[in-house]
């Protein structure tokens, strides 16, 4: 077993019984489950039925399917496995050259140094399990970076939608027959439509972003201190030489008390 407690699985391919017979032996003392097939065409079937396998061992020369042939269909249908060819000094070139072919991670000549062996093995599993284990860092980043995407479009979509109700809502208050004014907590003017804008104009330096307080005429400011005070104002007044009637309340805006104002001109 490895750390992560996963079951090691090694699969030994080759044609020759006293050669399999070897590599059990080799890993005899060590915690792993040793698979056999005595062909390529058997190691294929035995991967696809009892896998998966962190580690495949193979012959060189066999009938019919040769090593580096089983290899490469490994690789296709099982990528992540570690691949490792034995074979006779004598097809060493053959190897060297085949092993890109195959995507080989080992070439280990015949007759074998079983420590050597085994020492190889142990790092073909620490490249299985460290290969695995950023394939999932990967993946793991992958869905986050998702998540993100779908979070981000989510709030964009949001926002638009809070932007065209911000929009139609302003458009809405421009066109009502009567005055409409928004003052923020701090006594500016944050919102005026055409009407009101008209009306205030006459009283304020500047109407939108004005200080009602500092740039208005105390008229104004203290209609504002009397909605700050009362919380609702229904009173009939003169600004700037127009009469007209001012309906006022406090309202609750981002934390903080806020104040509409709604001017009827005409009325004295």
């Amino acid at each position: 077993m490895n750390e992560n407690s996963e079951l090691i699985k090694i699969l030994c391919v080759d044609d020759e019984r006293n050669v399999l017979r070897a590599l059990e032996r080799t890993f005899l003392d060590d915690d792993y489950e040793i698979v056999i097939a005595g062909s390529g065409e058997e190691g294929l079937k035995v991967m696809e039925e009892s896998g998966p396998f962190q580690v495949v061992i193979s012959d060189y020369r066999m009938p019919i399917m040769n090593g580096v042939e089983f290899l490469k269909a490994v690789y296709v249908r099982w990528p992540e496995t570690v691949r490792i060819v034995l074979s006779g000094y004598a097809d060493a070139g053959a190897i060297v050259a085949a092993i890109n072919e195959g995507h080989i991670y080992r070439f280990i000549p015949k007759p074998w140094n079983d420590e050597e062996l085994r020492i190889t093995i142990q790092n073909a599993l620490e490249r299985f399990f460290l290969q695995k284990s950023n394939r999932e860092l990967l993946e793991d980043l992958a869905a986050a970076n998702q998540a993100l995407e779908e979070k981000v479009q989510l709030r964009t979509e949001q926002l638009e939608l809070r932007n065209k109700a911000l929009e139609f809502s302003q458009s809405i208050l421009g066109y009502l027959p009567v005055g409409v004014a928004g003052i923020d907590a701090n006594g500016m003017i944050a919102y005026c439509n055409e009407i009101a804008a008209k009306l205030l104009k006459n009283v304020c330096r500047d109407v939108f972003g004005a200080d009602v307080i500092a740039c208005c005429d105390v008229a104004l400011g203290r209609l504002v201190e009397q909605v700050r005070r009362d919380k609702y104002i229904s009173v009939e007044t003169e600004l700037g030489g127009t009469p007209c009637r001012v309906l006022g309340r406090t309202i609750a805006f981002s934390g903080n008390e806020a104040i509409v104002l709604i001017f009827l001109e005409g009325v004295a």
